[in-house]
């Protein structure tokens, strides 16, 4: 049974704020992960968050946090009870529903060990699938982050034969046909 879940969580049409999907898009694409890693496309999941929160034992949510005293492109990994008691703005509906989503499964009985993976956007307001400069020069970094923060809870990772480049993982998005396997 596969007890840790990386969920990659944000709008793919509003530019920068599907970097989480697109990340996670990346991490099944390139890697194999032992013990196995359940690849989630989080999208906008708002309250179907609650059941993965319980299911697991482990949950890296990776998206963008909005962040106007980091620059673009700014990487911050934090646990849950750390991310809760910031007070954080939040731009997007996304933003809001993954806080509320770790703030009611924190009263109950059982909660995975949450890791939220966010990176700060350049741009959530063109509508187009895509990545901003800012965020495609970090974007290296952000997958490294994700990686570190999975070993670190005993995941070890094999990067697969010829790599899926970032840039194909942005078309899959962009045009969600059946050739790309709808999107994730």
């Amino acid at each position: 049974m596969t007890t840790i879940a990386v969920i990659g969580s944000g709008n793919a049409f509003f530019k920068d704020e599907g970097a989480g999907l697109y990340a996670a898009k990346y991490l099944k694409e390139n890697y194999d992960f032992s013990p196995a890693v359940e690849i989630v496309d989080g999208g906008t999941l708002g309250f179907r968050l609650m059941p993965m929160l319980q299911e697991f034992e482990r949950i890296v949510i990776v998206n963008t946090s909005s962040d106007e005293t980091m620059e673009p492109g700014t990487i911050a990994v934090r646990e849950s009870d750390e991310f809760l008691g910031e007070s954080l703005i939040k731009k997007t509906a996304n933003e809001v529903e993954i806080a509320e989503m770790l703030q009611i499964c924190s009263l109950t009985e059982r909660m995975a060990e949450t890791t939220i993976i966010s990176i700060v956007p350049e741009d959530i307001v063109s509508v187009e699938v895509g990545l901003s400069g800012s965020l495609k020069g970090a974007w290296a970094s952000y997958i490294e982050t994700i990686l570190l923060v999975l070993a670190s809870a005993g995941v070890s990772y094999r990067q697969r034969g010829e790599d899926t480049a970032l840039e194909t993982i942005l078309d899959a998005f962009a045009d969600p046909s059946i050739e790309y396997g709808r999107g994730f």
